[in-house]
């Protein structure tokens, strides 16, 4: 379970920096509900930027966002249904998009959600500690993202081979930025930093979103619930069959242990890169997909829930990349029949949108889905935050033409198969559980005793699952000795 023991003397100290600096904390009930949000709060953001670093845009960490840049209030869930005309399969395919949160990515609700339980309970004190992000890019974004709303001093952890947009960003607003050797897989080296960190003796505290359960809750509550409510809008007479996402941090697929809640017959895919086939086959290896570092089984995955694994081929992620944002490949689409409407929306898949999208379509085909059939995927972000990866791209192979795109789209798209995809058993899924032991156990600090008892004991998640009304009547109790919201 989540610590939620409290520290009065350092929770006083927290109290009074969010009163300073005019902070207000939303509780997991009004990022799923906005109805909740007090007016004054929505007045308030009428005239901010989504992205701008001020203290009222934690309540827009919610996949209810109006879709503008500026100002905006609070609908319905953002999400798109991908047309069969794109996908080559007659099963309908949804997906919740990450683009229009703060920072542009889904990662700043788990940054949250790992930081303002510490928050409010006086185990983390903003105005001496300094918060430690170790990511492979959104999650340390999102953590700086909050770190600097709440005026404390933040150090962001990623592998160096990243997209320069990430760095960019970084720069101006981490108070540190640390890179580590190498790119996406590269998880270990971030963890190595992270012991580094902890012996160097300055008064800090590590957030990892690997093993940090909040992470977990946060998606189980919010995504887990905006899910369900697409649902509801969109199933009619149709059928829920599952939801298929990469596993990075394991975070966002803990959506789909509520979802198996409500539609108990459901399958859960996680998905990674061929190119490091972990789940797979224990495999090891670099890749490019960015969003979804490999390598190790998080600690927060609840691998006893997942149904199936598949892995995408890095190869088809970046040429669809192309496929979905070069003029060519656009055009490509529309003379192929995909709605052109629907093309000017195909920016809003990032590299691990597209892995997500093409592990759906993997999906589909195995169970050969119908068009009553419907499947659940995550946009974490978007390719605002892929730009220089074009670019790099356009340097190496030229200019991306009508023939590329008529080959991209038949051999990555239309082409993708039933390869590479797994079915679990218990033993299988056993297998990958065990995993967890060789990071967590050898080399991260946890117990054995811990690990079984994940397997074992099916109240380790439903106990962390029921923890939500605990932490919303500590941010309320802490929101009352702010006193802002008189």
């Amino acid at each position: 379970m989540i610590d939620l023991i409290v520290m009065e003397e350092r929770l006083a100290r927290g109290v009074q920096r969010a009163r300073e600096r005019d902070i207000i904390i939303p509780t997991y009930a009004q990022q799923n509900n906005p109805d909740l949000i007090p007016d004054s709060i929505k007045a308030d953001l009428a005239d901010m930027g989504l992205w701008d670093i001020v203290p009222r845009n934690l309540f827009r960490i919610s996949w209810r966002n109006q879709p503008v840049e500026q100002g905006g209030g609070f609908g319905d869930v953002n999400y798109i249904e991908f047309p069969s005309s794109l996908t080559g399969v007659p099963a309908r395919i949804i997906a919740l998009v990450g683009k229009w949160f703060p920072t542009g990515a889904h990662k700043v609700g788990a940054a949250y959600s790992c930081l303002v339980p510490r928050l409010v309970t006086g185990q983390f004190d903003p105005s001496t500690q300094k918060a430690v992000w170790p990511s492979t890019g959104n999650y340390c974004r999102g953590g700086a993202y909050d770190s600097a709303l709440l005026g404390t001093e933040s150090i962001a952890i990623l592998p160096e081979g990243m997209s320069q947009e990430r760095f960019d960003w970084l720069a101006k607003v981490a108070g540190e930025v640390i890179k580590t050797p190498g790119s996406e897989s590269n998880v270990k080296e971030i963890f190595d930093k992270c012991w580094e960190l902890r012996e160097s003796g300055q008064d800090l505290m590590i957030f990892n979103q690997f093993d940090e359960l909040g992470n977990y809750l946060w998606h189980y509550t919010v995504t887990g619930q905006a899910m369900a409510d697409v649902l509801e809008k969109e199933l009619g007479g149709n059928t829920y069959r599952g939801l298929a996402l990469s596993t990075g941090s394991a975070g966002t697929i803990a959506s789909g242990d509520r979802l198996k809640q409500l539609y108990p017959d459901s399958v859960i895919a996680a998905s990674e890169a061929l190119q490091c086939p972990t789940m797979l086959e224990n495999g090891y290896g670099a890749h490019r997909i960015e969003g979804i570092g490999d390598k190790h089984i998080p600690w927060i995955h609840n691998v006893r829930n997942t149904d199936m694994v598949v892995a995408i081929d890095d190869n088809a992620v970046v040429n669809l990349a192309r496929l979905f944002n070069e003029d060519a490949g656009r055009q490509h689409l529309v003379d192929e029949g995909v709605p052109a409407d629907f093309v000017e929306q195909l920016d809003l898949l990032g590299f691990s949108g597209i892995a997500n999208l093409l592990s759906c379509i993997k999906m589909a085909k195995h169970y050969e889905l119908g068009e009553d059939d419907v499947l659940l995927t995550v946009l974490t972000d978007s390719m605002e935050l892929y730009g220089s990866r074009l670019i790099e791209m356009h340097a190496e192979h030229g200019d991306y033409s009508a023939a590329e795109a008529a080959a991209d789209r038949e051999r990555y798209l239309l082409g993708e198969s039933t390869d590479n995809l797994l079915e679990l058993n218990e033993r299988q899924r056993r297998r990958i559980h065990n995993l967890k032991y060789f990071t967590w156990v050898e080399q991260q600090g946890k117990t054995v005793e811990e690990l079984n008892r994940q397997w074992d004991d099916e109240s380790y998640w439903t106990a962390v699952q029921q923890q939500v009304p605990e932490i919303d009547a500590l941010i309320e109790d802490f929101n009352d000795k702010v006193g802002l919201l008189d």
